[in-house]
């Protein structure tokens, strides 16, 4: 059985695919995500127009952790909710079940280790955008894969994501997979800021320019700290960085082969910004910052960013693209 810990946008898809993949799985969440999903089901679809579908009668969906040990956990919880969730899981599973994270940043199977000692927390990353289309309704709008520390009991995990074509990469080092994801998450804020769908915002000349400026400092960073993050897209993240710079009439037509993005794709930020909830900002550009302080610099456009997110409750108006850089001081 696969314990899905954490049953939000994430946490639906993958477990969504496992289940239909013919793996049981059971869903763990808030009374918002699982009562859609008990009263209109599961319905998984992505931007090659594929789709699954599965009844809300044969949905396992729990509030509080099952009494039937998993096999394999899938953390998917919100960065903040870690520490939390890392001991309830403590609490609960027999000694040296593998607890894998597929959270946003870095370091989150660490921190979740720290609170859960007698568990086996391996780094995992979903490469992906997710978006709730609410009703039971969730969309993979990017190109992408998965990824986690290579591990014996995610073999067959890795098949049944392979059924539903979707790779899952088991590798021994997952440090530079992360920062490249993290690079690529340093657009959730600009999005959710911007108002827009992600497609929308980066046809937004002024838009690209903010995250290009956010994405060279914590290139920089990395740099001075001797981290290569891994290319994620089909240029490095060096080359990225002049993508993103292009005018828009020539960032569209090379976007076409470096990104691959439907119209429905948003920011989980961008939901969490609307709904008022507390977002993973300190995470992505809060974990830039820190790794910049580790080796003696600063990175201050990030610091800004962070700050313009957590603002954003007395703001309440989405940025446009001149506002934003305006505020950024770019």
């Amino acid at each position: 059985m696969v314990l899905v810990m954490g049953a939000g946008a994430v946490g639906c898809f993958l477990g969504g695919l496992l289940q239909a993949s013919g793996q049981s799985v059971v869903f763990v969440g808030r009374s918002r995500v699982l009562e859609p999903l008990a009263t209109h089901g599961l319905t998984l679809t992505d931007l090659d127009g594929r789709q699954n579908t599965i009844a809300a009668d044969d949905l396992r969906l729990f509030s509080d952790l099952p009494s039937e040990p998993p096999v394999v956990t899938l953390l998917c919880v919100k960065a903040g909710a870690t520490l939390a969730a890392a001991q309830l899981l403590e609490s609960s599973l027999p000694a040296g079940s593998v607890v894998v994270s597929m959270q946003n940043g870095v370091g989150q199977a660490a921190l979740a280790q720290s609170a859960a000692p007698s568990l086996c927390f391996l780094d995992g990353m979903v490469s992906f955008n997710i978006a709730n289309l609410g009703d039971g309704r969730y969309h993979r709008g990017t190109a992408g894969f998965l990824a986690a520390t290579d591990h014996p009991v995610l073999r067959p995990v890795a098949e049944a994501f392979k059924l539903q074509q979707l790779k899952l990469r088991l590798v021994a080092d997952m440090r530079p997979i992360q920062w490249g994801k993290l690079l690529l998450n340093l657009n959730n804020p600009v999005n959710a800021l911007s108002g827009m769908p992600l497609r929308e915002e980066l046809m937004q000349a002024g838009y690209r320019r903010c995250l290009a400026a956010l994405q060279e400092e914590a290139l920089n960073v990395l740099r001075a700290a001797a981290i290569e993050p891994a290319q994620l897209t089909a240029v490095t993240p060096q080359k990225f960085l002049r993508v993103l710079r292009l005018p828009t009439f020539l960032f569209r037509l090379v976007a076409r082969k470096a990104l691959k993005i439907d119209a429905k794709a948003r920011s989980s930020m961008a939901d969490d910004l609307s709904a008022r909830r507390l977002t993973e900002i300190a995470w992505l550009c809060g974990q830039v910052q820190r790794l910049a302080q580790s080796v003696g610099l600063q990175a201050p456009l990030n610091a800004r960013m962070q700050a313009l997110v957590e603002a954003w409750p007395q703001r309440g108006v989405p940025y446009s693209p001149r506002q934003l850089t305006q505020a950024l001081g770019i």
